[in-house]
């Protein structure tokens, strides 16, 4: 048996890992570095399509190789203002603060870079998930809580749906697994489109 990856994954996130682990694709990590700062007047659709496909599209450069390269990112939006991940305890505070009793958006956009099976062209393809979630009040003493027991400053609105904070959310309107971090159905699509069906494999 082939011990080569299916695809690169051009993300740190352990989350995105375990998904991709959950529906037996192999990969290999190689971080991408671009600059994430959003474009003046980008919208949160646009920024977050952008930097999925940024970064699959430079790991995919930099190997020079036709494995596919999947990128990823997401972004909380809440009243129209982009979360992204906080940079201290007290920012990671005020954007729960936000999100306590209110409704916000998790848009997780999945880019695939590298030879499509139908054309045989070395392209990049884009899908863009948009969940609705709604958290229940919190106290400021359940806050304080959950940023002492759980490291949110890596997670975007400072807080992991599979963690502590799954107690806090009511309702979810959407993918589940987007919130996470990487819509699978969305990814598995992608997937088909370079050769890979996760239901059928050699």
């Amino acid at each position: 048996m082939s011990t080569s990856p299916d695809i690169y994954l051009a993300s740190a996130s352990p989350r995105r890992a375990e998904l991709l682990q959950q529906i037996g694709v192999k990969f290999e990590v190689c971080v991408s570095d671009i600059d994430e700062q959003p474009r003046s007047g980008e919208t949160p659709g646009n920024y977050v399509c952008r930097l999925a496909t940024e970064k699959a599209s430079s790991v995919q450069h930099a190997l020079g190789v036709q494995c596919p390269v999947l990128g990823a990112d997401t972004i909380v939006v809440v009243d129209g203002d982009v979360l992204g991940k906080p940079t201290d305890s007290d920012q990671a505070y005020h954007m729960l603060a936000r999100l306590s009793n209110n409704w916000h958006e998790v848009l997780t956009a999945v880019a695939v870079a590298g030879e499509v099976v139908d054309t045989g062209k070395i392209t990049v393809e884009l899908l863009c998930n948009v969940t609705r979630v709604h958290m229940r009040p919190l106290t400021r003493a359940e806050i304080e809580y959950y940023g002492n027991c759980e490291t949110v400053l890596d997670k975007a609105g400072g807080y992991a749906v599979q963690g502590i904070a799954a107690s806090f959310i009511d309702r979810i309107e959407g993918s589940y697994s987007a919130v996470m971090g990487l819509p699978l159905y969305e990814t598995s699509e992608l997937l088909r489109r370079f050769g890979i069906n996760v239901l059928v494999r050699d």
